[in-house]
Parts: structure tokens; C-alpha cells; sequence
């Protein structure tokens, strides 16, 4: 059975892909491949997943698609029949979506409703797609669980991202659609975004420039590394939402409902102060980091914590690599990609 993985080139698809072709299935990757941010990056990406399946169309196919462009995706649907989706196309980033807000609701509400509508149409049988913590937004209860209230989002990035899952519901109970959103806790690590902050501190740290400290330095992140997301991401979609009949109308648990719908965080569980993270990257690199403390920037969160208990309850989930292994192994891929020495 061939499976859909939208923003195959984003670093999250990508892995997610990778690790399905390791696994013998076949990947339908879609992808607009767009300017946000290096496109070399994506195109090397893609490279890396053809490589790995020989390229043999019947282990991977990439299509260049914008999700805006509904004709063609449906389309896609309805020539591959997959049956099941990992939809983690989206315009991502909190501070991008200060400058660009029209960017966010063309990806993530008009491309998302593309997509919701091919699933229903085409009779898929669980669709996957990404949220974030960042919808937990002005709450401040940590850790943050799924049945709370996630109603106050800070920034527009994150109001899109909450759209979906409120959209996703409604598909969920008009047409049986199963869905699963979950809300990514800050993923890291090997072919990662540049615009992220581990990124931007081994380059700036390399290069002997100043890192921006935002917060004067207190942030603190549920640190996600990206095979530990991955292992998420699968074991979800292996087992689809099932209507919980136990859901009560007076008193709502917004994680799940009468329909086959259901959010999961997937985060680390082990919250982690900024200053930690960059002195792991200072041992690996093997040199200081020259820091510009800054004020809290506006739209971020000062603090993130995921419970994950639902995950690890519902799908075995278990979380492997430390903070310091993750950063070794992101300082290793990108010495090897920019050939450093």
C-alpha cells in the first residue's frame, strides 16, 4: 500500500519518507519546494530519498505540487489511490508569520482544506498531519496536556495550525474521516531547518559571529530529536482514531471526540534551559559562543513541556536520544554536508 507524504523536502517529511522507503513501503511525495528558506536543502533532500529507493517509482515518486493548487492534488489521489496521508506540508515558523500572514493561511488553511477534501472524497483511511505546541499559545500549566483548552494562541503561525485541528474534527464527524493531529515539541537534528536555532548557533558559532539569545537566555524546550518523531509519526499512523463513545458533551475533551478524531503530543517530556542546549553545542563544536542576549522576541513562548503520556499509552511510544546525543549527531551531519573540518 503506497502511502502520501506531503512536504516530502520539509525536514520532517523528509525523514518521515526516508524511513518508510527503509521499511519497503512505497511514497507518493509531494512538495512545492518553495524559497522559505534554502532551496538547495530541499532539492538535496530529495536526492537522498531517490538515492535510497534506486530510483524505482515503485518505492518513491516525487511530485512538485502546491497545496493551493486543489485540481492537482486531487488529481494525485485519484491516480496513486493511496489510502492512508502524513500531511506535513505547512508555512511554517513563528516569526516568518509576523512578517507574512497570507503565506500561513494560502499553506496551512487553504492548502489543508485541499487536502481534507481529497481524504473525504477519496475514502482515506487515516490521515496524519501536523500541529504544533506552539497552540498551547498563552497557557502556562505545564506540562501541557492534550485535554486541556488550547484556545489562545499568540501568534499566527500557531492560530493555523490550531484551524486545522478544528477543521479536521469537523471532517472527522461529518464524513468518518479518521484524523490525527499531532503537536510537534520543537524537533531538532540532522537536515533540520535552517532558519531553527540550532542551526543558526553551529553556523554563527563556526563562524566565529554572535548568536542572538533571545529571552536573555531563559527559554526552556521540549527538545524533540527528529528519529524519535519519526518513530511517533509511524506508530500512529499504523492504528487509526476510533469513535469514543465514551466522550462526554458536557464536559469535552478537545483530544478526542464522538468521531474518529484524536490529537497526541509528540515532545520529549524533559524540558530543557537554552543555556544547556548551547553549551552542548559549544563541547561538540569544541569552541565558546559569542552571545547577543536579547528581550523575549514577540509571538514566542517562553517555555514548553509535553505530556506524553497519551502517546506512550496508546502506541508504545518511548523516546531515545538524549540532548546530547541529538546535538552530536546534528554537529556531525552538518560538518559533513558544509564540509567542515
Amino acid at each position: 500500500m503506497s502511502i502520501l507524504v506531503t512536504g516530502a523536502a520539509g525536514f520532517i517529511g523528509f525523514h518521515t519518507a526516508k524511513r518508510l522507503i527503509e521499511k519497503g513501503k512505497q511514497v507518493i511525495a509531494l512538495d512545492d519546494l518553495n524559497n522559505y528558506y534554502d532551496q538547495k536543502l530541499k532539492y538535496n533532500r530529495i536526492k537522498v530519498l531517490k538515492k535510497i529507493a534506486n530510483n524505482n517509482p515503485k518505492k518513491f515518486i516525487f511530485l512538485k505540487i502546491n497545496l493551493k493548487n486543489k485540481y492537482l492534488i486531487n488529481k494525485t489521489f485519484k491516480k496513486f489511490k493511496f489510502k492512508k496521508v502524513i500531511h506535513l506540508a505547512a508555512q511554517a515558523g513563528v516569526r516568518y508569520s509576523l512578517k507574512n500572514p497570507n503565506k500561513y493561511i494560502d499553506s496551512n488553511i487553504v492548502g489543508f482544506l485541499n487536502i481534507l477534501e481529497a481524504c473525504r472524497n477519496h475514502k482515506i483511511l487515516h490521515l496524519v498531519y501536523a500541529s504544533t505546541s506552539s497552540v498551547y499559545g498563552a497557557n502556562t500549566k505545564m506540562p501541557y496536556k492534550e485535554n486541556k483548552h488550547a484556545d489562545h494562541p499568540i501568534q499566527l503561525y500557531a492560530a493555523t495550525k490550531r484551524s486545522n485541528e478544528l477543521m479536521a474534527h469537523s471532517y472527522s464527524y461529518l464524513f468518518k474521516l479518521p484524523t490525527t493531529g499531532l503537536r510537534f515539541f520543537t524537533v531538532y537534528g540532522p537536515w533540520g531547518r535552517p532558519d531553527m536555532a540550532l542551526f543558526l548557533f553551529t553556523k554563527k558559532i563556526i563562524e566565529n559571529k554572535k548568536i542572538e539569545v533571545f529571552n536573555f537566555g531563559k527559554h526552556v524546550r521540549d527538545f524533540t530529536y527528529i528519529d524519535d518523531v519519526v518513530d511517533g509519526i509511524i506508530k500512529v499512523l499504523k492504528k487509526p482514531p476510533k469513535s469514543n463513545f465514551k466522550w462526554s458533551s458536557y464536559n469535552p475533551d478537545p483530544s478526542t471526540s464522538v468521531a474518529p478524531f484524536k490529537i497526541l503530543n509528540i515532545g520529549n517530556s524533559n524540558p530543557v534551559h537554552l543555556s544547556k542546549y548551547i553549551s552542548c553545542i559549544e563541547k561538540e563544536l569544541g569552541k565558546k559562543a559569542k552571545k547577543k542576549f536579547l528581550k523575549l522576541q514577540a509571538g514566542d513562548i517562553p517555555k514548553t513541556y509535553a505530556d506524553i503520556s497519551k502517546i506512550r499509552k496508546i502506541y508504545n511510544y518511548k523516546n531515545k536520544t538524549s540532548i546530547e546525543n541529538g546535538i552530536k549527531k546534528f554537529v556531525k551531519w552538518y560538518k559533513s554536508y558544509y564540509h567542515q573540518k
